[in-house]
């Protein structure tokens, strides 16, 4: 019993698992939760854990060793299995995955359905956004991807960008990571999104940005979802003092990147 973690570990790798609960190490080699605790211990270069609060583990390969812990793709849907919680990779790493790099990224955005502190293991970081409709939002699976990984759809992760732009480097960062995604975009699940965020000042927001890119059917497919009779909302949400009115849109240009 004594390398039973050890071979635990490389039974985890033999079948490309690079994540594991502590109680699957205990069902899987009879140990106690003491004795496990203890052989990972003593595989402290080999296994770290994702957090102090969890007893949830990563198998650390040598190629892996300088990182610190494997790739956040290849655990990352274990990991929330799991937790029992619902997740989807978002925003700008889903952009990346998709195809759109406008900036390096250096953290792994998520979105969930409560609040979590940021993840540091090793050199990889990973920032929660909340979402509570996070079921809801239309995913897809990563494609050829090491492990399951479920990702935010192009015109989710449009929505998403808009949405949260305040908190990924303004609205000029989102527009400029949205660009690339737009060949990927399709206005009939587009029009899926609006209908399923149902968040009118979001939507217009995202309009305007399509029409500066030139998206025309695609920004018709927002114009036409939006209801009628809306009041003007800032691009900029918090946004003070006066600015252009863009009727299309019943939006007020608060931002310098997008001025007339």
């Amino acid at each position: 019993m004594d390398r039973a973690a050890d071979r635990f570990i490389e039974q985890r790798l033999a079948v490309g698992r690079v994540a594991f609960p502590l109680v699957d190490l205990v069902k899987a080699t009879g140990l106690s939760v003491t004795a496990a605790r203890n052989q990972l211990l003593r595989l402290k270069k080999r296994v770290t854990r994702v957090s102090p609060r969890h007893q949830f583990f990563l198998i650390v390969s040598p190629e892996h060793s300088v990182v610190g812990a494997p790739p956040v793709a290849w655990w990352l849907h274990d990991y929330f299995q799991w937790l029992g919680e619902p997740y989807y990779v978002a925003l700008q790493s889903a952009a990346s995955s998709l195809g759109s790099n406008p900036q390096a990224l250096q953290v792994t955005q998520v979105m969930t359905r409560i609040s979590r502190r940021t993840v540091e293991v090793g050199r990889i970081r990973i920032q929660f956004f909340v979402k509570r409709t996070v079921e809801q939002t239309p995913t897809q699976p990563l494609a050829n991807a090491f492990a399951p990984l479920q990702v935010s759809t192009p015109e989710a992760t449009a929505f998403d960008l808009i949405r949260y732009a305040a908190r990924i480097g303004g609205i000029g960062r989102a527009a400029e990571t949205i660009a690339p995604l737009l060949p990927l975009m399709r206005p009939a699940e587009l029009r899926r999104v609006l209908k399923i965020e149902d968040a009118p000042a979001t939507a217009r927001r995202l309009g305007f940005v399509l029409e500066k890119l030139r998206a025309t059917d695609l920004a018709k497919v927002v114009e036409n979802w939006l209801p009628a009779d809306l009041i003007f909302v800032p691009l900029v949400p918090g946004g003070h003092g006066a600015a252009p009115e863009i009727k299309r849109w019943r939006i007020l240009n608060n931002a310098g990147e997008f001025e007339r």
